[in-house]
């Protein structure tokens, strides 16, 4: 079953679409990679929805995603007299660190770690931004602000703080709880929330080891400042914009998406662009034109896949959602400009001998028109090196390992296959003939490029390259 497009879909599971005959209708649509978020649900919930989709991968033959979305430290007002306050511009308030049914003068902040890192000057957005206001004082306990835009602050409201690097770990309690449950599930991808600097990835990768794919997602400006360390420290990225755009100006969103697009590309690691991509489809069976737009500009960029989360989780018109992104991606990749477009925003070369091979197998296979590349991968490095290219033949990439098969569904480009080890050459041709025949990548008298790395079955020895023609 081959997806005629090279972006991949990824599509966030909720009440919408957590039936076994929804998972397939959106699988069929387009989903390459399901996302669990643990911000809502029971264990329960979850568990069950894992067991669908690993039932329907097996139903269907093709490998599928699954993206644990840990929620992350949530940092939010206490509970204020009568439920809510308002507050107006140029007015000062007082947070406090302790207290109940708190007013304008006592509103309850209980996070001690902002009280210790917060200065004179630095913003607290509430209620994603609705209310602004600038710190003027501070005490042990206390936090004196003046409104910048008024509004009103109800009862457990969020809270960004733009300006303010927290010592605080991006896992909390209940994150803890819910990663080793996903370990024990067998998810393919973890993404942390809140990520601020590199160490904040150390604690998670040491309680995942390589039992899943690390995802940093990128929602804070102080992630931001160190986001190449963060990146390299990671194993894919999520341009989670909905916080981000909270906490920087808007208008810097569109730039810095691009920037971290292209930084993932430049760095292997696969990359998401998410939030609010079709937002009007939660309610409406058609987006508007801008929001086909943005779709559209992600793909432009180079995103390895877009996502869907209160569209298919929620929405009411899940399966059109994912059916209109399938359609978007496609219509923009068949576009004339398309590929002037990628091809000038490559990231240029690592000098490496296995980024050389991958690039000259991505080039060599655009010069003789061949009809597909195939990527013998071990740990799916192989198949990255070439995907970074973006090169306009489709990869076929052929992997011993289920959990690698599951992870390459997120990959730009990537259709893989499972495939017991090669030990010679002559296996290597044989194998790559019959899957590129059995998948519809190749046709007799076609030509093709397989690379692979020697000794076979080494992680990230990517140094062989030949051309194989397909008899007629």
């Amino acid at each position: 079953m081959r997806r005629h497009r090279r972006a991949k879909i990824v599509a966030t599971v909720g009440p919408a679409s957590n039936t076994p005959e929804m998972l397939k209708r959106l699988f069929l649509a387009g989903v390459d990679t399901f996302r669990l978020n643990f911000s809502h649900g029971t264990h329960e919930d979850h568990a069950k929805v894992h067991a669908a989709i690993r039932a329907l991968e097996a139903e269907m033959g093709r490998p599928i995603g699954i993206l644990q979305d840990l929620q992350g430290p949530k940092i939010r007002v206490g509970t204020i007299r009568d439920g809510k306050i308002t507050v107006a511009a140029g007015e000062s308030i007082r947070f406090v660190l302790s207290g109940a049914d708190g007013d304008k003068t006592a509103i309850p902040l209980p996070h001690p770690e902002i009280f210790a890192a917060v200065m004179p000057g630095h913003n607290l957005l509430i209620d994603d931004g609705r209310v602004r206001v600038a710190v003027t004082g501070l005490g042990d306990d206390y936090i004196d602000a003046k409104v910048v835009i008024g509004g009103t602050i109800s009862n457990r409201k969020g809270v960004n703080l733009p300006d303010t690097v927290l010592e605080l770990s991006p896992l909390t309690a209940k994150d803890r709880v819910d990663l080793a449950f996903g370990l024990e599930l067998g998810v393919d991808w973890v993404a942390m929330s809140f990520v601020q600097k590199p160490a904040d990835l150390l604690e998670a990768r040491g309680l995942i080891g390589d039992r899943a794919g690390l995802m940093s997602k990128i929602e804070k400006p102080a992630a931001l400042d160190r986001i190449d360390d963060i990146i390299r420290l990671s194993d894919s990225v999520m341009v989670a914009r909905g916080d981000l755009g909270v906490e920087i100006p808007h208008e810097e969103v569109p730039g810095r998406q691009k920037e971290l697009v292209r930084a993932c590309r430049l760095a292997v690691k696969p990359v998401i662009v998410a939030t609010q991509m079709l937002d009007s489809m939660v309610n409406a069976p058609t987006p508007t034109r801008a929001e086909a737009s943005d779709v559209a500009t992600a793909i432009y960029d180079g995103a390895d896949a877009v996502m869907l989360s209160a569209e298919s989780a929620s929405g009411a018109f899940p399966v059109e959602a994912v059916e209109m992104m399938d359609r978007i991606i496609r219509s923009t990749e068949q576009h004339k400009l398309y590929r002037s477009i990628i091809d000038a925003s490559d990231p240029g070369e690592e000098q490496t001998a296995p980024h050389a091979v991958a690039a000259a197998a991505a080039d060599l296979a655009e010069v003789i028109h061949a009809s597909t590349i195939v990527a013998y991968t071990s740990s799916g490095t192989t198949a990255a090196r070439i995907a970074r290219r973006r090169p306009a033949v489709p990869i076929l990439a052929i992997t011993p390992h289920a959990a690698v098969s599951r992870r390459l569904s997120l990959l730009w480009g990537a259709h893989s296959v499972l495939s017991a080890d090669i030990h010679t050459y002559e296996e290597m041709v044989e194998r790559a003939l019959g899957f590129a025949k059995e998948e519809g990548f190749a046709k007799p008298n076609d030509q093709m490029v397989v690379v692979a790395g020697i000794p076979f079955a080494k992680a990230g020895t990517t140094n062989n390259l030949r051309v194989v023609q397909v008899e007629g």
